[in-house]
């Protein structure tokens, strides 16, 4: 069964900068994307931030463009999301996603953007 692990939110000051990981286990099947959504108001969907394929090409929402960086450490079987010059309004519930011959997803890890 796969399961996707996050860890590093928390709350910090707008400016400042937090590292997501997200641990992928269980799976037997070659992983073709990662990525990260975020939900940022209860109720919402969940919007895409940033997605890495197989083969290294990344994509993300505009408005985390020159902020944010994905990564992955296939070595590690896990991902990051390093977000830096954070602003109140990345303020979210963030979301591992990974796509194997299914999606799956995490159980998500909040982050709050405050002073």
């Amino acid at each position: 069964q796969v399961q996707l692990v996050e860890s590093g939110g928390g709350l910090v000051q707008p400016g400042g900068s937090l590292r997501l990981s997200c641990v992928v286990s269980g799976s037997t099947f070659d992983l073709n994307a990662m990525g990260w959504f975020r939900r940022r108001n209860s109720g919402n969907s969940r919007e895409l931030v940033a997605l890495i394929t197989s083969n290294g090409h990344t994509n993300y929402a505009d408005s985390v463009k020159g902020r944010f960086a994905i990564s992955r450490d296939s070595a590690k079987n896990t991902g990051y999301l390093q977000m830096n010059s954070l602003k109140p309004e990345d303020t979210a519930v963030y979301y591992c996603y990974a796509l194997f011959q299914k999606e799956h997803w995490g159980q998500g890890t909040e982050v709050t953007v405050s002073s």
